[in-house]
């Protein structure tokens, strides 16, 4: 006797609902797909007892008739695909025609529907898997299904469903997600008679974005000149700060071809794109949603569609990377536009110097002390001999590709810049500035950071990295494995700026540093680099500088950059402002921290009470 069986229609179904049904959320969001697919422009889900009880979701697509309705209960019934051909260029949300089943055979379910040509409607109704009644209905034009008992059979899978509370944060995750992907198309969520979610049809992506985030801040456009050149890829979205994003305590969200998903190499790229902006621990936050050639990409890799595969992974990693890079880029113009631009006065042109000066600002500098030209401004690179001891450390800062023009102090003169008023510096750390009325505080160490590192990823880019050479030669012990690095990677030492001989079995001799961190300890530099470059990976890609360079040169910049209990002159502190603004990139230290801050008027004024009054 034969011990192979052929399982029955409703077991295989129930089976089939264990992929398909985890929880009360995955039955929304296969349901709002299938409306999706519909045609729909309105959506309405209703929700009670966290989804055990009722889950209703109605809309105004296309509808079915009478036959269609009896089809969509059978396994592997389907509209989307008809070929085996189409698996490879899937282009809606469902395609296994397995939901609908699946959902009916752990739960009572009554299909009502109407196609938009018919004056009736057919309404069908299964109690966990069997048929037991279909008949003609008065009914709006569209599809309503409601699923009630969800798993009222299945006592034992019941019971591995959650507290309501994270039950009901599932659902709102999948109908936010859909909203994200279709902004046209308007979405309400009932729970338990409360609308928790009601975003209004025919939003724009920026709008639908911010109503999905509740966000009301800067967001940073992904929607400019992102297809790339094969037309194969296209991406849209909007990204938060990064400053703000973990704080928001928000995520990033990934739609491809209008389906949410989770990939961990689009996450991946995301934060590749954004190195440099990212505190340690902190992750990118928005929405991001990357349209791909169908053929390019395969959905059929999970049963629940969450996950992804590309036949060109590399290609898609490098292009969203990319192109949140050139989003941070155009960023730091807008920034720079807001931060450094005169702003306009009532007759149109720009406020006056006597208009804006900060009196605060204007005794600074007639009280600074008269200081000799070759300790106020920088040195540099070539000119600037090496001495023997530490230099002092009131002015550190270097110059800036560009000749910049920076306001000479005088006692007629304000604290001046590009239409920011210098108010002078907190804590011997924080430079403090006004501008229409916000109050800008900047962190000196910070700022220099970012200056340094950017001028040494240039030279490091540009295979030209300006050296100091000492007048005294250093010279270093080493360990026997960082004297073998040094002889195997003598190329990498001097595209970093450092010129050093061998001197014996593990003695090495530095005789020239990287001019623009000429102060650092050598000694110290050579061994952190060599340490470095010996725990490198084989082979990085995939990126313009590879992460151990970029870490030694983030590294570097820390250590020559002016410190925490530095005082500067009034003179140094616009210096660093006019080096700020000729930076192409000025907003974040290359760890990700914040260089500055603003506040409003009004927050200032909540500090105090003040309220306006």
């Amino acid at each position: 006797m034969s011990r192979i069986r052929i399982l029955s229609e409703q077991l295989a179904n129930q089976i089939a609902a264990g992929e398909v049904v985890e929880r009360p959320a995955s039955v929304i969001k296969e349901l709002v797909e299938n409306s999706l697919d519909a045609g729909a422009g309105r959506i309405d889900i209703h929700v009670e007892g966290s989804g055990s009880v009722l889950l209703r979701v109605a809309d105004n697509g296309g509808g079915m008739d009478g036959d269609d309705v009896l089809l969509c209960l059978e396994r592997h019934a389907t509209s989307k695909i008809r070929e085996e051909s189409q698996l490879a260029a899937i282009a809606t949300l469902g395609f296994r025609g397995e939901a609908i089943p699946s959902i009916a055979s752990v739960s009572w379910m009554t299909i009502l529907s109407r196609p938009h040509d018919q004056e009736l409607g057919t309404r069908a109704e299964v109690r966990y898997g069997t048929l037991r009644g279909v008949h003609q209905d008065g009914c709006a034009r569209g599809t309503v299904i409601e699923v009630r008992h969800l798993f009222g059979n299945m006592p034992a899978r019941k019971k591995f469903l959650k507290s309501s509370r994270t039950e009901l944060h599932h659902i709102e995750e999948v109908v936010r997600n859909q909203a994200l992907a279709h902004p046209a198309v308007g979405f309400t969520l009932h729970i338990d008679g409360r609308t928790s979610i009601d975003f209004p049809p025919d939003a724009d992506l920026e709008q639908r974005v911010r109503d999905v985030f509740r966000l009301h801040g800067r967001l940073l456009p992904l929607g400019i000149d992102t297809a790339d050149p094969a037309g194969e890829l296209r991406l849209e979205g909007f990204l938060l700060p990064p400053e703000t994003a973990q704080t928001a305590n928000l995520r990033l969200r990934i739609l491809v071809n209008g389906r949410p998903v989770q990939d961990a190499m689009i996450r991946h790229a995301v934060i590749e794109g954004m190195q440099g902006f990212l505190m340690k621990g902190y992750q990118p936050a928005g929405a991001l949603l990357l349209t791909v050639a169908p053929d390019q990409v395969d959905v059929n890799v999970h049963p629940a569609k969450r996950e992804i595969r590309f036949r060109r992974g590399e290609v898609v990693h490098r292009f969203i990377a990319q192109r949140v890079r050139a989003a941070l880029e155009g960023h730091q113009q807008t920034l720079r536009q807001s931060l450094f631009t005169a702003s306009p006065g009532p007759s149109g042109g720009t406020h006056g110097q006597d208009d804006v000066r900060s009196a605060t600002a204007v005794a600074l500098l007639k009280t600074a002390e008269p200081r000799d030209a070759q300790s106020t401004l920088p040195m540099t690179a070539s000119s600037a001999p090496r001495p023997s001891s530490p230099p002092p450390r009131s002015m550190p800062f270097t110059e800036p590709d560009r000749t910049m023009e920076v306001p000479a102090p005088s006692a007629e003169g304000g604290g001046l810049y590009g239409g920011l008023t210098l108010i002078g510096q907190l804590f011997a750390l924080y430079l403090l500035c006004e501008k229409d009325g916000q109050f800008i505080v900047i962190d000196q160490h910070a700022a220099h950071e970012r200056l340094l590192y950017g001028q040494l990823l240039q030279g490091y880019l540009e295979t030209r990295m300006p050296q100091q050479t000492l007048l005294f030669p250093v010279t270093v012990e080493l360990s026997p494995a960082q004297a073998d690095t040094l002889e195997k990677l003598p190329d990498q030492l001097a595209a970093l700026g450092l010129a050093v001989a061998p001197f014996g079995d593990a003695t090495a001799v530095i005789k020239a540093v990287p001019a623009l961190v000429s102060q650092i300890d050598s000694g110290a530099l050579l061994r952190e680099i060599l340490d470095a470059l010996r725990s490198a990976p084989a082979r990085e890609t995939g990126r313009p500088v590879p992460r151990t360079i970029d870490d030694l040169l983030a590294s570097m910049a820390c250590k020559a950059a002016v410190k925490a209990g530095n005082r500067l002159q009034p003179v140094e502190m616009l210096k660093l402002l006019a080096q700020m603004e000729a930076s192409p990139v000025f907003s974040h230290c290359p760890h990700g921290r914040p260089v500055l801050k603003t506040f409003s008027a009004g927050e200032v004024e909540r500090w105090f009470h003040r309220h306006g009054g």
